[in-house]
């Protein structure tokens, strides 16, 4: 059976949105029949989010336990691995996660950042899964080589390396790639009759970047165009939001708001919160927004295969998915109001039309498959 070890961040940051981000990769590897694990690695003292406490710190003890209850519900409970900021591994021996990577077939970094290089130079395939496309290629452009040498590079950002695309690639072939959804674990129910839009997200989730004399930054460079967005709109409209956001401003305005960590601290908070939805209103982050990357993020995956029709902002992602019904790119906030309006006026339409993008577009089983078909990594 080939061996595939993917590696990113969840015990770091043990919420429902991340958890839920690596597990449909997991359980999509596994149900493709792969022997699929999970390593990661502090990437430095002090990296380990405590959620209860709402701190930081080397204490890993809610990640691994949090985590690993997830996997073990999904069986896949014994393949996986932590290693802490004083070396300790958590979950399975350092002798067990040694001897399977120095025979692993593929290797996935998908936020590792190069932290398993030494174990895994011996992989028959090593792929870089890119989730921040414009900024990634914009904090290499000029270097001679990649920040980590890898056999093959992966975008989620559906643009790059378009003729018409002008992030610059550094000679790097990026592939486009989506990211997968087992649209098992997202059942269809009806949203309460009252449901609002809603979106989980971060204000500012890090420093602006600035690139050719051009200045690139997170959502909350956009959110200003969306801002009157409830005012507007005749349905409610609501953002789950970490603590910088100006709640006042945006209370002001007509917004809903609700605390980020507190719908969707587990896995199974962040899918009923998408349930009690009517669907999904997301500002994208600036840098995604000037590019044009066609960014596509997992969470709008969660929300159409749980059957809520997506508005989302135009990154450019409509060249690679069908818009219009159940799924719309918008550029403005007349466009945003036009959207929501549309899908109340037919919302059953627009409910079945989402799921159908979700399983025709990011079924885990088609995503992964025709990545690994690409790799030429047969199970």
């Amino acid at each position: 059976m080939t061996t595939i070890a993917l590696s990113s961040y969840a015990v770091q940051f043990p919420v429902g949105g991340y958890f839920s981000w690596v597990l449909q990769w997991l359980v999509g590897l596994r149900d493709l029949g792969y022997d699929v694990w999970f390593v990661e690695r502090a990437a430095h003292a002090g990296s380990c989010f405590n959620p209860p406490s709402n701190s930081m710190g080397d204490d890993c003890s809610y990640g691994t336990s949090s985590f690993h209850a997830l996997l073990e519900r999904h069986g896949l409970g014994d393949r996986w691995c932590f290693v802490d900021a004083h070396g300790e591994y958590h979950g399975r021996s350092r002798s067990t996660i040694d001897s399977m990577l120095g025979a692993v077939d593929l290797f996935i970094d998908m936020g590792a950042n190069g932290t398993w290089d030494d174990e895994t130079k011996s992989a028959r395939r090593r792929v870089y899964i890119d989730g921040e496309p414009g900024f990634t290629q914009m904090k290499w452009a000029g270097r001679s080589a990649p920040v980590v040498p890898y056999d093959a590079y992966y975008t989620v950002g559906q643009n790059i390396g378009k003729p018409s695309n002008a992030v610059p690639t550094s000679g790097v072939t990026w592939r486009p790639l989506l990211y997968p959804v087992v649209t098992s674990m997202f059942p269809v129910v009806a949203p309460p009759a009252d449901a609002p839009f809603t979106t989980v997200m971060s204000w500012s989730a890090h420093d602006r970047l600035e690139f050719d004399g051009v200045t690139y930054g997170a959502k909350d460079m956009e959110f200003p165009k969306f801002i009157d967005l409830p005012r507007r709109a005749s349905v409610p409209v609501e953002i789950a939001v970490n603590a910088h956001a100006p709640r006042p401003l945006l209370a002001e305005h007509g917004w809903r708001i609700r605390d980020a960590l507190d719908v969707s601290s587990t896995f199974d908070d962040f899918c009923d919160y998408i349930r009690s939805s009517r669907g999904e209103f997301s500002v994208c982050k600036n840098g995604f927004v000037r590019t044009r990357s066609g960014w596509v993020g997992d969470r709008i995956g969660a929300y159409l295969a749980c059957g809520r029709p997506v508005v989302m902002q135009d990154t450019g992602f409509g060249e690679r998915l069908p818009c219009g019904e159940g799924l719309f790119a918008v550029r403005d906030l007349d466009d945003a109001v036009d959207a929501i309006e549309c899908i109340e006026a037919d919302p059953e339409r627009h409910r079945a039309a989402a799921r159908a993008i979700a399983e025709t577009h990011f079924e885990a089983a088609t995503v992964l498959g025709c990545m690994l078909a690409d790799l030429a990594m047969a199970p």
